[in-house]
């Protein structure tokens, strides 16, 4: 069976894989959090990626914090282990090291391991191409645990929504809020136990389009990551993503 190093594995997501492993024919070796001390999961937890870690792996699944990242990426390039990193927050110094890790080790970067995420996208590039003069809304809702704002998921679909020359709008507040041309709207909404809910309006005259997509378990991140992890073990270095997943499963 092969064997998965966790990072983030006290989390809600590592707990979540380490559940699902077994169904897709993984074990984990280990785990690593910060939270480890006094751990009662059912394999070996480390405090940190420094730590003397002695059971072998095939891949490392990462659904920790861009904090992680430096370590991460040492300790997997030391061993020569594919990555699937899935924790959402990375700026320009994690993207930068993200790619020169990738020179030698395979990497598998997604901010959203769900297939249906992955749709929501192609669809919202196929609108805005068809519908160029609506104007575009995008909310997302989360749970109220997490911390950063928009989701990783919300920046990526602004990727595909956006122009040159699009200007984006993070809320409302004000008497003089009216609508800018070339404007995005971007709504962040925080509560409860909401996995993940993401929708885009587009605006016209008289009518609405909305394409949206609800996560109704975090199960469907966790079995993304390890699909991602079956279709990374034996890839040559490089950074990889849904579109390569979602094309060998659909090709």
């Amino acid at each position: 069976m092969k064997k998965i190093l966790l990072c983030g594995a006290l989390g809600h997501m590592g707990r979540q894989v380490a559940a699902l492993a077994p169904e897709a024919g993984f074990e984990i070796a280990a785990g690593v959090d910060f939270a480890a001390s006094g751990s009662a999961a059912p394999f070996p937890v480390y405090g940190s990626f420094s730590d003397d870690i002695r059971e072998q792996a095939d891949v490392i699944v990462d659904f920790s914090r861009p904090s992680a990242l430096p370590g991460l990426l040492a300790y997997a390039k030391a061993h020569r282990l594919p990555c699937v990193l899935c924790s959402t927050g990375y700026g320009d110094q994690e993207n930068a090291m993200i790619r020169e890790a990738s020179e030698t080790i395979p990497l598998f970067v997604s901010a959203n391991m769900s297939e249906g995420v992955y749709v929501l996208k192609k669809i919202a590039a196929l609108a805005k191409q068809l519908l160029p003069d609506a104007d575009v809304e995008l909310i997302e809702k989360h749970h109220n645990r997490k911390e950063d704002a928009p989701s990783g998921t919300a920046e990526a679909l602004l990727r595909v929504l956006a122009d040159a020359d699009t200007r984006f709008q993070y809320g409302r507040q004000g008497l003089h809020t009216r609508r800018a041309a070339g404007e995005i709207g971007v709504h962040s909404v925080r509560g409860g136990t909401v996995c993940g809910d993401h929708e885009i309006d587009f605006f016209l005259h008289d009518e609405v389009v909305t394409i949206s997509h609800h996560a109704q378990s975090r199960a469907i991140f966790a079995n993304g990551a390890l699909r991602a992890a079956e279709f990374l073990m034996g890839r040559k270095p490089g950074v990889y993503g849904m579109d390569e997943l979602m094309g060998a499963r659909n090709g």
